[in-house]
């Protein structure tokens, strides 16, 4: 079955370029190219995978990021950009993108980051087939809606910190290295420093711990990084 992906952008040159190359590679490709219709497009959770320019007529793709994840979509996306500054990588992750790509880019980077995407897209879409709810203490995780609450409040997580709760449930009592989070969670050549784990380590702790200074859930292993105990 051909994977879907939508691409949206808006340089007729290389809408065509990355088309053409997509299809030989098996995807069926839609494209758009204004910030409206891509919205449009990528709200409707038709698609396998989104690869999302950030500078867009009528718009930009950081918005359409962040509108996409709180409708609670999913779908894994590269944001594509001409910046190339720490801030627009920072800032495109922690709208819930999934990789990001700095033009001029090599197709054979691009297609590496969307075939890594597609298979912890796949991995993960199986485990919460699996179990598509969990319940830690007074914490509850619904996978299918990629929704978590505490005692019935609602929790707001970005999606990273949506994905790095996932995987610690996945992986309940294992000693997980910070490496192995940011290759699992972050994925290929995302962000490579672990500082980045510690930081949403942090975060994730403030939303579902009872005390986040003296943490009974997300534990440390010191010297080596963190393991779940819910």
């Amino acid at each position: 079955m051909s994977r879907r992906l939508l691409l949206v952008e808006d340089e007729p040159g290389l809408v065509m370029t990355l088309t053409d190359r997509l299809a030989a590679e098996g995807f069926d490709v839609d494209s758009a190219t204004d910030a409206h219709t891509g919205l449009a497009k990528a709200s409707s959770g038709h698609y396998d995978v989104i690869v999302l320019d950030v500078m867009l007529p009528g718009g930009n793709g950081f918005d359409i990021c962040r509108t996409v994840r709180q409708k609670g979509v999913q779908t894994p996306i590269v944001m594509l950009t001409a910046r190339g500054q720490v801030v627009d990588k920072v800032v495109g992750l922690k709208l819930g993108a999934d990789d990001y790509l700095v033009k001029p880019f090599e197709m054979v980077e691009l297609l590496a980051r969307i075939e890594a995407l597609l298979r912890r897209s796949t991995s993960t879409t199986a485990a919460a087939t699996a179990a598509d709810s969990h319940r830690f203490g007074d914490v509850t995780i619904d996978f299918r809606r990629a929704e978590v609450t505490k005692k019935g409040v609602p929790v707001e997580l970005s999606a990273r910190e949506f994905k790095l709760l996932r995987y610690f449930v996945e992986h309940p009592g294992a000693a997980l290295s910070r490496d192995e989070l940011l290759n699992e969670v972050w994925g290929y050549n995302a962000m490579p420093s672990t500082r980045t784990v510690d930081v949403h380590i942090a975060w994730l702790r403030q939303k579902i711990e009872d005390n986040p200074r003296h943490p009974q859930l997300i534990l440390t292993v010191h010297g080596l990084g963190y393991k779940f105990a819910g």
